[in-house]
This record gives C-alpha cells, sequence and structure tokens, in this order.
C-alpha cells in the first residue's frame, strides 16, 4: 500500500513538471512568433496558442488605452493581422522573460506571471524599451495547454536610440 501511494505521489509529481514545461513551451513559442511578427507569420498557429474564447488585454493606466480588450481568437486573430504588414512594423523586436512562476490550480488550469523586457526597432527607424508584467491564465483542453487571459501591464517604457548599428564590438585589446 505504501508503495502505490509513493508511486501515485510521483506520478502527481511528474505531470505537474511535465505541465509546467509545456506552458513554458506554450510562452515562448508565442514570444518567438512575436519577436518575428511580419507578413510571413504564421498567424494559424499563433492564435492556435490561445483557447477559443480567450481574453488578452492591457491593464493599467498606459496599456489599458493602448491595446485594450479583446475577447475570442476572431479579436484576436485581428490584432495579430494588423501587426503582420510589410514592410513589416518591427524591424527589430526581441521578447526577454524572467521572474517565472507558474502555479497549477487543477489538472487543467494555471497561472503563470513574468516580467517581460522588450526592445524594439520599428519600420520607421525609432526604436523603443519596454518592460511589462504579464499574468497569464492557461487551460489544457485535448491535452495541451493554451492560453485563456494574457494580462499585459506596463512598468515603464521609454524611447532609446538604435539597438542594432554596425559599429564594431568593443573588446579589450
Amino acid at each position: 500500500m505504501a508503495d502505490s501511494k509513493k508511486l501515485r505521489r510521483l506520478e502527481t509529481r511528474l505531470a505537474r513538471f511535465e505541465s509546467e514545461h509545456a506552458i513554458r513551451a506554450c510562452m515562448n513559442r508565442y514570444m518567438v512568433l512575436c519577436d518575428a511578427l511580419d507578413a510571413a507569420t504564421p498567424l494559424d498557429e499563433l492564435v492556435g496558442l490561445f483557447t477559443r474564447d480567450a481574453i488578452w488585454e492591457g491593464i493599467g493606466e498606459k496599456y489599458r488605452g493602448t491595446f485594450g480588450r479583446l475577447e475570442g481568437r476572431g479579436a484576436l486573430r485581428g490584432m495579430f493581422a494588423g501587426y503582420m504588414t510589410e514592410p513589416a512594423h518591427f524591424s527589430v523586436n526581441v521578447h526577454f522573460l524572467t521572474s517565472e512562476l507558474i502555479e497549477l490550480s487543477s489538472a487543467n488550469t494555471a497561472r503563470g506571471s513574468w516580467v517581460m523586457l522588450q526592445t524594439s526597432t520599428f519600420a520607421d527607424g525609432r526604436s523603443h524599451l519596454n518592460a511589462a508584467r504579464l499574468r497569464v491564465d492557461f487551460a489544457r483542453g485535448k491535452g495541451r495547454w493554451r492560453m485563456s487571459h494574457f494580462r499585459t501591464e506596463n512598468l515603464f517604457s521609454r524611447p532609446v536610440d538604435a539597438w542594432d548599428v554596425s559599429a564594431p564590438l568593443p573588446v579589450p585589446d
């Protein structure tokens, strides 16, 4: 009896680790696709990272007004498609995630939180640095974890000089 309980506990722990890994992979794929958001982005794949009734919203004073609240894959598709232009909206766009915490509330629901730093240069040559707090609810359906409620809250934003210049890297002589 003790061995079967121990085995069940280990199976539960393994399932939690596998879920956390799948959630992390979903978030990673989202950021990779957003880093290269242009006319060639696989929009179906991007939108497929969200549940059918997903909510994507900017919260806090700055992002509420900038991004608003979108509900459902159709609205998300429209938002992402707006960035998929020629020339691309972003000429450089890199997201960095840190301070990760993933908490499973059940076998099929979880919440993740991250601090995100985004470095962007736009098609017009302007560059920007943004930091945001992300709180994302996830739901598992048909064995796959997807985002069900994505919240982004601005921590700070500022224009900066260009990120990618041709000057040589400074290294010691």
